[in-house]
């Protein structure tokens, strides 16, 4: 089963998904006329704009934090390392391509979620890829398909994993037994889960910009004490990258393959565009402006923080480290830790440890409440069902801080795979709906108004929206 699931995620991640997560981005890119780079003098209006709280959801800053906390998780170190180690510093660039058209697709199923959300019985704006599949499509058994395994990969597998590396990066820095770091671990997300999506959108809107700006600052200040090396370090990204410097050993295909292959796989699953896991967050907020694009484009400013940011800060920390000696047999996290020791000395590991249980744990709080939302698409009045989801995340935090599960693991990313596929298929089935709201939105900045979506102005559109989504808003 292993070697099975093992070729199976070979084919799916190694060229499938690279192909169809990049055709997505490039799709979206010219589609929505260059959307990423049109839009981005908006970047800041938007986040400023996204501060006030809106009635019936999160605000936008909120959603942005909380599908940031589960973009940015203890892959953003350990996998930007295990990225470099197998592609070489070349996949740092194709890490940053990725996230250009990422953005775009980024856009597409975000300003969806925003089009097709519900209120819930409590107020609550609800949605996601389930919703635009149900709603935009009128294919529920898609929705249905796509919640089943986002519950799966999101509620259960991948917090094991989360939980697996603050286990390990605490047993290297201080030597914290694995059953005291999952039990306390599985304390603190069930104390801040049950406060549900707004409870955790108010502690996220702090706790994400806090533990990323720690990181960030760590790598700027370790860059700038090695400043000297960093004309050399962008030079060999860039050489690595199309594998200019291994040519004249006539290995330049292979170079750059590997290169290619692992950027664009650390950079696809660092931000998440078109993965399907976002939306959940865009759907919760009360846009303002109230347009679906404008969530939209809140949430690309999400893919250049993780990607183009929080990614590279750890990919500096990593080659100006440069390579561990394999004597010292270390993987994963502490691949991270060995390197920041190197640079700055012992305080390194201790503070890796602490900024990975930061990014890990939350990680694990949003992969519920993707998988919370995703429960309730399927049993709206969802009550037991939802303790017994509480109960296996609790568990698998558990279970991952003590075993390491590499067929879990392995069986997660075919899951992930079948899920973004599934998302795909449905935003590039809905992409004429995706360039109507790009151009609607674009139009009404460039007529220097206020964007307002006006659901009257598409009969089409007006009768698949759900009531109470989109009324009330002022019009044109």
């Amino acid at each position: 089963m292993p070697d099975f699931l093992s070729f199976i995620n070979e084919i799916l991640w190694g060229s499938v998904m690279i192909y169809l997560l990049s055709a997505a981005g490039i799709w979206f890119t010219f589609r929505c006329g260059f959307i990423q780079f049109r839009a981005f003098r908006y970047l800041g209006k938007s986040l400023k704009n996204s501060l006030s709280p809106q009635p019936g959801g999160l605000t936008s800053f909120q959603a942005l934090c909380t599908s940031l906390a589960a973009r940015v998780g203890s892959g953003n170190l350990t996998g930007v390392a295990l990225a470099i180690s197998i592609g070489g510093p070349g996949a740092v660039f194709w890490m940053w391509v990725t996230a250009l058209f990422g953005m775009a697709t980024a856009f597409a199923e975000c300003s969806l979620a925003q089009l097709y959300k519900e209120p819930d019985k409590q107020g609550q704006f609800r949605g996601g890829p389930a919703w635009y599949m149900a709603r935009g499509l009128g294919m529920r058994w898609m929705g249905v398909l796509f919640s089943i395994l986002l519950l799966i990969a999101y509620g259960l597998i991948f917090n094991t994993v989360q939980a697996n590396s603050v286990s390990h990066a605490l047993r290297f820095a201080f030597n914290c037994p694995e059953i005291l770091t999952g039990s306390v671990m599985a304390m603190a997300t069930l104390l801040v889960i049950v406060t549900g999506i707004k409870g955790v959108g108010r502690i996220m809107q702090w706790m994400v910009p806090v533990m990323a700006l720690l990181w960030v600052a760590a790598s700027l200040v370790v860059s700038a004490l090695n400043i000297e090396q960093l004309p050399d370090i962008f030079t060999l990204i860039m050489n690595s990258a199309f594998g200019w410097r291994e040519a004249s050993a006539g290995v330049m295909g292979y170079t750059l393959s590997q290169a290619l292959a692992a950027g664009f796989q650390r950079g696809m699953f660092s931000n998440e565009a078109g993965m399907g896991s976002t939306p959940n967050a865009a759907a919760a907020a009360a846009s303002w402006p109230p347009h679906p694009a404008a969530q939209g484009i809140v949430q690309m400013i999400g893919v250049v923080v993780d990607t183009l940011v929080i990614c590279t800060a750890s990919a500096m920390i990593v080659l100006l480290a440069g390579p561990v000696d394999d004597e010292q047999n270390v993987a994963g996290i502490q691949l991270v830790q060995q390197a920041l020791m190197n640079l700055a000395g012992g305080w390194g590991a201790g503070f890796v440890a602490l900024i990975v249980i930061l990014f890990a744990f939350s990680s694990i709080v949003v992969n519920y409440i993707y998988a919370e939302n995703n429960l309730i698409f399927l049993h709206p009045t969802a009550g037991k069902s939802r303790w017994l989801l509480r109960g296996s995340v609790v568990a698998m935090v558990v279970m991952g801080s003590l075993l390491s599960l590499p067929l879990v693991w392995q069986l997660a990313d075919v899951i992930m795979a079948l899920m973004a596929i599934t998302n795909l298929t449905a935003i590039l089935l809905l992409s004429p709906v995706v360039l109507l709201i790009a151009r609607d939105y674009l139009r009404q900045r460039k007529l220097g108004i206020q964007p307002v979506f006006d659901a009257a102005r598409y009969p089409d559109i007006e009768a698949q929206i759900a009531p109470g989504a989109w009324d009330d808003l002022p019009r044109q």
